[in-house]
């Protein structure tokens, strides 16, 4: 099983970013938490990265019907979405969204795999609204 989504933008870090915070949204999806990894491993470790950023995306109503099929669940959640730059190619930036299938052979807990299809049909959505116009619609 593949652990993500994902599409790649030809497009500038921000405006990729930016995209996705969109494309999120129209799925319901909130970012509840964001990492700048770039800027951590600067600070902490002074090494230069390129732009990678984890936004910790939340469906409230999806969240609480997998909290309620197993309480243990909340230990992979949110659902880790990342807009990472292409360290190969100038303009490329790659958006992968952690497929929630991987929730469900984490946790084998019957009703999980009915909220990680809907979860994940709504994250697909959402990156292939990025990979079909390459900007938010």
């Amino acid at each position: 099983m593949a652990l993500a989504i994902s599409t790649t933008l030809q497009s500038t870090f921000a405006d990729a970013v930016e995209w996705t915070r969109k494309a999120l949204a129209d799925q319901g999806f909130g970012a509840l938490t964001e990492i700048d990894v770039k800027a951590t491993l600067k600070a902490k470790l002074g090494e230069d990265v390129e732009d990678y950023l984890i936004l910790g995306a939340c469906n409230p109503l999806l969240a609480r019907r997998a909290i309620d099929v197993d309480r243990q669940i909340g230990l992979l959640l949110p659902c880790n979405v990342v807009v990472r730059a292409d360290p190969a190619a100038t303009d490329t930036v790659i958006v992968d969204a952690m497929d929630p299938q991987v929730m469900v052979q984490v946790a084998d807990q019957p009703g999980l795999r009915a909220v990680a299809d809907e979860a994940a049909a709504m994250l697909r959505t959402a990156i292939e609204s990025l990979s079909h116009t390459g900007s938010p619609t």
